[in-house]
């Protein structure tokens, strides 16, 4: 046991438990004003309702040895998992509890990103019940792979922080889930969807990368030099990658935004989490600045189609971890992370390795998000009323909302219920953009 090393993990955990918060204000800002809480609902819900069934059974099936394809059930209910630095499935000199919850805040943000593709329109108690599931039929599997000693593992595919296991994975879930749900009613009028709040989106961005340096220099699991390595890309990557995102946005329309700010940090940290603590800084640099491109034309494509993935989840975490996964196997070296070597160091089979992991977790975690969407939806409706997507979902699911609509004074929320009951299609209910 160290107690420098645990102090450190203490300190992780609690940043990558604000990253869910965080994720909330960020997706909040960018809905309209009629769904701000329901959006941040969907990512503080995650805390509970994963975050408990990770201690119930999640850590048992993702994080045991078990076999090469799923954990077993030695660690259900966290059996074993007490205060030594013993019982995990890889070395500690921190608590094995403590590792279990550090692991228990990725599994959470995992699941809350996946509400990005479907907000505004999504019946809330169908997402719990689908988040729910998803934490345990497909991000404890494919974690299992990756990090519990699984196939994927064996094969050589390498994830320092979460690049496939949380990024490429929530990134196909959300694809599934936009094309399960459907579109918003208003989603050809764009005009009417814009944010509500950028500020809340500059503030989400913030933090978010605040909480990152958590994310991805605490899976060092150690105060070491690893996870210094990893603070530090942690800070340069995103930094990059703002810096080729303001440019493009100067060469597409003139002027930076601060919305395309915002996502090109986020982008930025989502690119350089596989590869944190396995290549240079001057590396991050690179793969940061690199990342800034697919994403960014993904944005401009997915909105030239009619695709409906609200806050595109696709183009910041499926294509960014797409992009830093393969880079991790560029430019990735021995010398440094004293592990593996990547293409640059002379081991170009890595970049296929990655790929292969990389396109794992897209059918995977795709095939089986539309499977449970759809056996969900034989008992829930997924999609809320359309009278209740007119009056916003704040109301109509919450019985509250984010702000008062009455020139100062508060409204009246037995009237509102009312205007989200259905209607007659002939009536319409006025609400703000």
């Amino acid at each position: 046991m160290n107690q420098a090393d645990t102090a450190w993990m203490l300190i992780s955990t609690a940043l990558v438990l604000l990253m869910t918060p965080a994720l909330g204000f960020f997706y909040g800002g960018l809905v309209r004003s009629k769904n701000a809480l329901n959006t941040m609902m969907m990512s503080y819900i995650s805390l509970g309702f994963v975050g408990v069934l990770w201690a119930l059974v999640g850590y048992s099936l993702a994080l045991t040895a078990g076999n090469n394809w799923i954990g077993d059930l030695s660690a259900t209910f966290l059996r074993g998992v007490g205060l030594a630095e013993t019982g995990a499935i890889v070395p500690l000199t921190i608590p094995h509890v403590l590792y279990m919850a550090f692991q228990a805040t990725f599994c959470i943000i995992t699941a809350a990103l996946i509400s990005g593709a479907i907000v505004e329109r999504m019946r809330f108690s169908a997402y719990v019940a689908f988040i729910s599931l998803w934490s345990v039929f497909v991000y404890a599997p494919l974690a299992h792979w990756v990090w519990g000693g699984g196939w994927l593992a064996d094969m050589g595919a390498w994830d320092f922080a979460g690049g496939t296991v949380v990024h490429v994975n929530a990134g196909a879930a959300a694809l599934a889930a936009a094309i399960v749900v459907g579109r918003r009613s208003e989603h050809q009028a764009s005009s009417s969807l814009l944010p509500h709040n950028v500020p809340f989106v500059l503030l989400g961005a913030g933090l978010l990368w605040f909480g990152w340096f958590g994310f991805n220099a605490g899976s060092a699991l150690a105060a070491s030099p690893i996870a210094g390595l990893a603070f530090t890309t942690t800070m340069l990557a995103p930094a990059a990658t703002l810096v080729v995102w303001t440019f493009l946005d100067l060469m597409r329309s003139g002027k930076p935004t601060a919305v395309g700010a915002a996502t090109a940090i986020v982008v930025g940290l989502v690119a350089i989490t596989p590869a944190a603590g396995f290549i240079s800084p001057m590396s991050g640099v690179l793969l940061g600045a690199i990342a800034a491109v697919p994403s960014y034309f993904a944005l401009i494509l997915r909105a030239k189609t009619s695709l409906d993935d609200s806050l595109d989840v696709v183009a910041a975490h499926g294509v960014g971890g797409t992009v830093g996964a393969l880079l991790t196997g560029v430019f990735a070296e021995k010398s440094i992370n004293g592990v593996f070597d990547g293409l640059i160091a002379g081991n170009p089979g890595q970049v296929m390795i990655q790929g292969a992991a990389v396109l794992t977790a897209i059918v995977y975690s795709g095939v089986m998000s539309f499977v449970l969407l759809k056996l969900i939806g034989v008992v829930i409706p997924l999609r809320a009323t359309l009278a209740d997507e007119s009056v916003g979902l704040d109301i109509s699911h919450h019985g509250e909302e984010a702000y008062l609509h009455t020139g100062g004074a508060s409204p009246t929320l037995p009237m509102a219920r009312e205007a989200a009951s259905p209607q007659p299609m002939l009536q319409t209910v006025k609400t703000d953009a």
